[in-house]
Formats: C-alpha cells, sequence, structure tokens
C-alpha cells in the first residue's frame, strides 16, 4: 500500500500566513454559497460536557463541502473561565479528510480559524441584512471572536461610530484599545448595555453569560437595525423576535437542536419555527432568497456557527500554506 500522508498546520503557522480580510470573506462566502446551492452536507453540532465543575464542554461540528471536496471534523473548548489560568477561553482542532476515500488531509489549529470565520459570518450576514448606510455599531462581548466581528464589520461598513462593552471593565478596555491600534478609529467603551447598544445600526451581542439572562432589552433596538446575537446563553427578551421583519440563521438544522444558544427559548417556546423563518443566510448569499429589501427593515441574524465555515477557511488557509511551503507532512499509514 501507498503510504498516506497528511499535512499538519500549527497557530504558528496560520498567524504567519497572514490571511487578508477579503480571503477571509470570501473562502466563508464559498462556503455560504455552496450550502445555499445544496451542495454540502452539515449535521448539527453535538456537545460533550466531561464535568459539570469543569466549567466547560466541547463543541463537534460536521460537514462536507462538494466543490472543495473535503469532509471535515471540528472540536472546539469552550470554557469560560480559562481566562484565570491565563488561557483562551476556545481552543479548537480541525480535521479535514477526502470524502471519497475516507483518508486524512490535514489537521489544523482552528483556534484562528473559529475567530476568523465566526467574524466572518458576523460581517457576511451584515452585508445582505443590515442598511448600506450602516455606520454605528453596538458591540457586546470581548472574547477572542469579537475583534474579527468588529474587523470585519468595518470593513465592509467603514463604521463611524464604534461602541464596546463586556463584563469585566478589564477586558472591554484591552479589547478596544486593540481596535483602535489596529483600525485606526476611536472606540467608545461603554459601562452598562443600554449605552452601547441603543439606537445602533448594527447590534452584535457575543457575550460569555454563565446562564440565560436577558440583558439586552428589545426596546433599545431603533427600527432599521440588525441585531446579530451568537452568544451561547441568551442573553435577548423573548420580545425580541416579535419586532423583526427578517429572521435568518446560518442553519435551521442546528438552529432548532441542542441545549444551546441565543434564542434558544424563543425555538422551544414555539416563537420561532419555520412558518416565520425567512431563511438561512446561505440561501440569500446563493440568491435563491432576497436578503433586505428595504431601508425600515429591522432584521435578525442568528448564527451558531457553521462547520462548512470551518472546512472552507481551513481549504483555504491549507491552499496558501502550501503555497509558502509551511507546515508538516505527517505520515498516517
Amino acid at each position: 500500500m501507498e503510504p498516506v500522508w497528511f499535512t499538519f498546520l500549527n497557530g504558528s503557522d496560520i498567524e504567519q500566513l497572514e490571511l487578508t480580510d477579503i480571503e477571509i470573506l470570501d473562502a466563508v462566502e464559498e462556503g455560504l454559497r455552496a450550502q445555499g446551492l445544496g451542495e454540502t452536507v452539515i449535521e448539527p453540532r453535538v456537545h460533550l460536557m466531561p464535568d459539570p465543575s469543569f466549567n466547560g464542554h466541547f463543541n463537534v461540528l460536521r460537514g462536507y463541502v462538494a466543490p472543495l471536496a473535503l469532509a471535515g471534523v471540528k472540536i472546539v473548548g469552550d470554557y469560560v473561565g480559562n481566562y484565570k489560568a491565563g488561557l483562551p477561553s476556545e481552543m479548537a482542532l480541525l480535521n479535514l479528510f477526502d470524502p471519497r476515500t475516507g483518508m486524512p488531509v490535514a489537521v489544523l489549529d482552528a483556534t484562528a480559524i473559529t475567530e476568523m470565520r465566526t467574524g466572518a459570518l458576523t460581517a457576511l450576514g451584515a452585508r445582505h441584512l443590515a442598511r448600506p448606510d450602516a455606520r454605528v455599531l453596538g458591540h457586546i462581548g470581548a472574547r477572542a471572536t469579537s475583534y474579527w466581528n468588529v474587523r470585519l464589520l468595518d470593513r465592509i461598513f467603514d463604521l463611524t461610530e464604534i461602541r464596546v462593552h463586556s463584563r469585566r471593565p478589564e477586558s472591554r478596555e484591552a479589547f478596544a484599545e486593540r481596535l483602535e491600534r489596529e483600525l485606526g478609529k476611536p472606540v467608545i467603551v461603554t459601562e452598562d448595555w443600554k449605552t452601547c447598544v441603543d439606537g445602533a445600526d448594527i447590534v452584535v451581542e457575543a457575550s460569555r453569560l454563565e446562564r440565560p439572562e436577558p440583558l439586552l432589552k428589545t426596546e433599545w433596538i431603533a427600527p432599521g437595525a440588525l441585531v446579530v446575537p451568537y452568544g451561547t446563553h441568551s442573553a435577548v427578551e423573548l420580545t425580541l423576535t416579535d419586532i423583526m421583519d427578517k429572521i435568518v440563521v446560518d442553519d435551521w438544522g442546528q438552529a432548532h437542536a441542542g441545549p444551546f444558544g441565543a434564542l434558544r427559548a424563543h425555538v422551544d417556546s414555539g416563537r420561532l419555527d419555520e412558518s416565520n423563518l425567512h431563511g438561512e443566510l446561505g440561501e440569500i448569499v446563493a440568491g435563491s432568497k432576497p436578503g433586505r429589501e428595504s431601508a425600515d427593515e429591522t432584521n435578525l441574524f442568528w448564527h451558531r456557527g457553521l462547520s462548512l465555515s470551518d472546512i472552507a477557511l481551513g481549504a483555504a488557509v491549507l491552499k496558501k500554506a502550501e503555497e509558502r511551503g509551511l507546515g508538516q507532512k505527517l505520515r498516517f499509514s
């Protein structure tokens, strides 16, 4: 039997690639388009909770993207208290396979990939569902994905006002400093949720709550705004969906399955189902459903995170690494 080799890319390799904003957005959009055209297989994520006392769990995401000829499985550790030990709250490994033979193609440190693809999904959702003239962002949360949310939203909209808030003052101050340094524009640090999101054109809720708590009030959302909630535990009121003209998700199969998610209570109570769901973002990207159709629409985009986005961005990373001679070839058999 011929030897089987696969590529291993660590975090340093991926950092050296210096992926551009456009490369990230294009790769994730390619995965969404394939999904919208029915050229993918995605299974709802599953969770492993080793022990409640550890205050964390693993997410396992699985998918197949036919145009890329890749299947993938990503495992993400999500441990809220890791900052106390000087560790990131989220770490990830992405395994890519040849779907025709089942043989491994690559194993990638997917921590940065997860952060980038999450921000890209937020930004691409806004490209299709926010007003084109949206300029004011209210962002809750300062976790690793938050940076990419703001950076890629700014790339698309050239924001004139960026407000940020998070639970810990030290985290929101450091977050704002990084954004100001890298975006070259001022960032407003707010002391509370209301000041952050009230009347903003785009509201992103990426909080790190330990249990559901309705901290984001529906009355703060301006007509014509886009709201993007994706916290693990819900931070929004049940009435939030009542004011929406369009509700879009990344994948309905995932949205109405599993114990976590920003709109978990809305699905479980019947406030959100297929009758009032506008569609999936991939359908909008592929052109089978419309995005925003008027300036006064108030819209919501809820994303749980797509294995397809991980696979698509992982494929782009792998291709660029091969071109630059980065990574290690490891023998499987």
